[in-house]
Protein backbone atom coordinates (compact mmCIF):
# COMPACT_ATOMS: atom_id res chain seq x y z
CA UNK A 1 0.00 0.00 0.00
CA UNK A 2 2.41 2.52 0.79
CA UNK A 3 4.61 1.64 -1.89
CA UNK A 4 1.93 2.28 -4.23
CA UNK A 5 1.21 5.84 -2.54
CA UNK A 6 5.21 6.72 -3.11
CA UNK A 7 4.79 5.71 -6.60
CA UNK A 8 1.17 7.55 -7.46
CA UNK A 9 2.96 10.80 -6.02
CA UNK A 10 6.26 10.00 -7.87
CA UNK A 11 4.80 9.67 -10.73
CA UNK A 12 1.82 11.65 -10.93
CA UNK A 13 1.66 14.60 -8.22
CA UNK A 14 5.47 15.36 -8.49
CA UNK A 15 5.00 15.99 -12.24
CA UNK A 16 1.89 17.73 -12.09
CA UNK A 17 3.37 20.27 -9.37
CA UNK A 18 6.56 20.96 -11.05
CA UNK A 19 4.35 21.45 -14.31
CA UNK A 20 1.67 23.70 -12.68
CA UNK A 21 4.98 25.78 -11.05
CA UNK A 22 6.42 26.23 -14.25
CA UNK A 23 3.16 27.26 -16.40
CA UNK A 24 2.63 29.47 -13.30
CA UNK A 25 5.86 31.10 -13.88
CA UNK A 26 6.00 31.44 -17.33
CA UNK A 27 2.36 32.84 -17.32
CA UNK A 28 3.36 35.35 -14.72
CA UNK A 29 6.56 36.30 -16.27
CA UNK A 30 4.62 37.16 -19.68
CA UNK A 31 1.92 38.97 -18.46
CA UNK A 32 3.92 40.97 -15.97
CA UNK A 33 6.62 42.00 -18.69
CA UNK A 34 5.63 45.54 -19.25
CA UNK A 35 5.27 46.53 -15.52
CA UNK A 36 8.70 45.02 -14.36
CA UNK A 37 9.93 47.04 -17.91
CA UNK A 38 8.28 50.04 -17.42
CA UNK A 39 6.61 50.27 -20.67
CA UNK A 40 2.96 51.97 -20.33
CA UNK A 41 4.24 54.32 -16.48
CA UNK A 42 2.63 57.14 -17.12
CA UNK A 43 2.07 59.15 -13.25
CA UNK A 44 -0.23 61.51 -12.74
CA UNK A 45 1.66 64.68 -12.91
CA UNK A 46 0.90 67.68 -10.36
CA UNK A 47 0.94 69.89 -12.71
CA UNK A 48 -0.60 69.42 -16.48
CA UNK A 49 2.44 69.36 -18.28
CA UNK A 50 2.20 69.35 -22.38
CA UNK A 51 5.13 67.94 -24.37
CA UNK A 52 3.04 67.86 -27.27
CA UNK A 53 2.57 71.47 -27.13
CA UNK A 54 6.05 72.70 -25.82
CA UNK A 55 8.59 70.43 -27.87
CA UNK A 56 6.22 69.49 -30.39
CA UNK A 57 4.11 72.34 -32.04
CA UNK A 58 6.10 75.04 -30.44
CA UNK A 59 9.94 73.57 -30.98
CA UNK A 60 11.13 73.78 -27.80
CA UNK A 61 14.36 72.08 -27.49
CA UNK A 62 14.25 69.27 -24.78
CA UNK A 63 17.42 70.51 -23.54
CA UNK A 64 16.13 74.03 -22.42
CA UNK A 65 14.18 72.46 -19.65
CA UNK A 66 16.42 69.43 -19.26
CA UNK A 67 19.37 71.10 -18.21
CA UNK A 68 22.86 69.68 -18.03
CA UNK A 69 22.54 66.58 -20.25
CA UNK A 70 25.20 67.81 -22.24
CA UNK A 71 27.26 67.85 -19.00
CA UNK A 72 26.00 65.32 -16.57
CA UNK A 73 25.08 62.13 -15.68
CA UNK A 74 21.60 63.17 -15.37
CA UNK A 75 18.80 64.65 -17.15
CA UNK A 76 17.70 66.87 -14.90
CA UNK A 77 13.72 67.40 -14.29
CA UNK A 78 12.69 71.24 -14.50
CA UNK A 79 12.60 73.40 -12.01
CA UNK A 80 9.60 75.78 -11.43
CA UNK A 81 12.12 78.55 -12.33
CA UNK A 82 12.51 77.26 -16.02
CA UNK A 83 8.95 76.74 -16.35
CA UNK A 84 8.23 80.53 -15.00
CA UNK A 85 10.97 82.20 -17.64
CA UNK A 86 8.02 81.90 -19.89
CA UNK A 87 5.48 81.77 -17.89
CA UNK A 88 5.72 85.21 -15.72
CA UNK A 89 4.22 86.69 -19.49
CA UNK A 90 2.41 83.90 -21.56
CA UNK A 91 -0.59 82.28 -20.19
CA UNK A 92 -0.65 83.56 -16.69
CA UNK A 93 -3.98 83.33 -16.10
CA UNK A 94 -4.78 79.74 -16.74
CA UNK A 95 -5.17 77.02 -13.78
CA UNK A 96 -2.36 75.13 -14.29
CA UNK A 97 0.21 78.43 -15.07
CA UNK A 98 -2.09 79.64 -11.60
CA UNK A 99 -0.69 76.82 -9.77
CA UNK A 100 3.04 76.63 -11.29
CA UNK A 101 3.02 80.31 -10.19
CA UNK A 102 1.74 79.86 -6.42
CA UNK A 103 4.91 76.66 -6.06
CA UNK A 104 7.01 79.73 -7.79
CA UNK A 105 6.13 82.24 -5.30
CA UNK A 106 6.35 79.91 -2.75
CA UNK A 107 10.05 78.45 -3.12
CA UNK A 108 8.82 75.14 -2.93
CA UNK A 109 10.33 72.30 -4.94
CA UNK A 110 7.77 71.36 -7.72
CA UNK A 111 6.77 67.32 -6.94
CA UNK A 112 7.10 65.81 -10.50
CA UNK A 113 7.01 62.15 -10.93
CA UNK A 114 9.83 60.40 -12.44
CA UNK A 115 8.97 58.68 -15.51
CA UNK A 116 11.90 57.25 -17.16
CA UNK A 117 13.99 55.52 -14.63
CA UNK A 118 17.16 53.30 -15.18
CA UNK A 119 17.73 50.59 -12.12
CA UNK A 120 19.84 51.70 -9.53
CA UNK A 121 21.95 49.34 -9.73
CA UNK A 122 23.01 50.55 -13.39
CA UNK A 123 25.66 53.07 -14.30
CA UNK A 124 23.71 55.28 -17.12
CA UNK A 125 25.43 58.68 -18.16
CA UNK A 126 23.33 61.36 -20.31
CA UNK A 127 26.18 63.20 -21.28
CA UNK A 128 28.16 60.72 -23.29
CA UNK A 129 24.66 59.74 -25.45
CA UNK A 130 23.96 63.40 -26.12
CA UNK A 131 27.10 64.39 -26.88
CA UNK A 132 27.31 61.22 -29.11
CA UNK A 133 24.85 62.61 -30.99
CA UNK A 134 22.14 60.59 -29.68
CA UNK A 135 18.47 61.76 -30.03
CA UNK A 136 16.47 62.15 -27.23
CA UNK A 137 13.33 60.13 -29.08
CA UNK A 138 16.26 56.80 -29.76
CA UNK A 139 15.22 56.23 -25.76
CA UNK A 140 12.06 58.04 -24.62
CA UNK A 141 10.06 57.77 -27.52
CA UNK A 142 8.29 60.47 -29.58
CA UNK A 143 8.21 62.91 -26.86
CA UNK A 144 7.61 65.77 -29.11
CA UNK A 145 3.76 63.70 -29.87
CA UNK A 146 2.77 62.95 -26.31
CA UNK A 147 0.45 65.22 -24.41
CA UNK A 148 0.95 62.86 -21.24
CA UNK A 149 4.77 61.36 -21.08
CA UNK A 150 4.60 57.71 -20.63
CA UNK A 151 7.68 55.31 -20.96
CA UNK A 152 7.71 53.69 -24.06
CA UNK A 153 10.58 51.65 -24.35
CA UNK A 154 12.31 49.23 -21.86
CA UNK A 155 15.17 50.18 -19.87
CA UNK A 156 16.34 46.73 -19.51
CA UNK A 157 20.21 45.51 -19.78
CA UNK A 158 18.74 43.77 -23.05
CA UNK A 159 17.35 46.81 -24.32
CA UNK A 160 20.71 48.91 -23.47
CA UNK A 161 23.20 45.98 -25.34
CA UNK A 162 20.53 45.61 -28.25
CA UNK A 163 21.67 49.06 -29.06
CA UNK A 164 25.53 49.03 -27.83
CA UNK A 165 25.68 45.94 -30.25
CA UNK A 166 23.87 46.77 -33.18
CA UNK A 167 24.17 50.82 -32.94
CA UNK A 168 23.37 50.85 -37.12
CA UNK A 169 19.92 49.58 -36.36
CA UNK A 170 18.95 51.44 -33.71
CA UNK A 171 20.51 54.66 -34.33
CA UNK A 172 19.83 54.89 -38.15
CA UNK A 173 20.50 58.87 -38.63
CA UNK A 174 23.82 58.54 -37.57
CA UNK A 175 26.17 58.28 -40.11
CA UNK A 176 29.40 57.13 -37.95
CA UNK A 177 28.67 55.72 -34.73
CA UNK A 178 30.55 53.15 -33.26
CA UNK A 179 29.57 49.90 -31.05
CA UNK A 180 29.27 50.84 -27.39
CA UNK A 181 31.13 49.21 -24.81
CA UNK A 182 29.32 45.28 -23.60
CA UNK A 183 31.21 44.42 -20.64
CA UNK A 184 29.57 44.27 -17.27
CA UNK A 185 31.62 47.08 -15.18
CA UNK A 186 30.59 49.54 -17.93
CA UNK A 187 27.27 50.18 -16.56
CA UNK A 188 27.44 47.67 -12.99
CA UNK A 189 30.10 50.17 -11.21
Amino acid sequence: MKKTILDYTLKVRVPLTIFVVAISFIITFYVSREERDGVGYQPEQPIHYSHKLHAGKMGIDCQYCHTGVTKERHALIPSVNICMNCHTVARKDRPEIIKLREYYESGKLLPWKRVHKVPEYAYFNHSVHVNKGIDCESCHGNIREMEVVKQVKSFTMNACLDCHREPQKYLPYLSEVKEGPKYCAACHR
